[in-house]
């Protein structure tokens, strides 16, 4: 998994205080090889997309991740 995808599931599990194991499939909300594969080939790319309620914003570069919170 892209390190960034993974830190980004992190941040989630541990604002819902949960494992990252405990949330649910990533590919329910995106395809997470698709996206590597983009993070991987374009260093400047920026990918946006929502899990869970969050919505995360992925670039540019490998260690830029932004998870806001859920909408209330």
């Amino acid at each position: 998994m892209y390190p960034a995808l993974a830190t980004a599931l992190r941040r989630i599990a541990a604002r819902e205080d949960r494992a990252v194991t405990g949330l649910p499939p990533l590919s329910e909300a995106v395809d997470a090889e698709a996206l590597t594969a983009v993070l991987e080939s374009n260093p400047t790319v920026t990918v946006r997309f929502e899990y869970e309620g969050y919505r995360i914003v992925l670039g540019p570069g490998p260690d830029e991740v932004a998870v806001s919170d859920r909408e209330r």
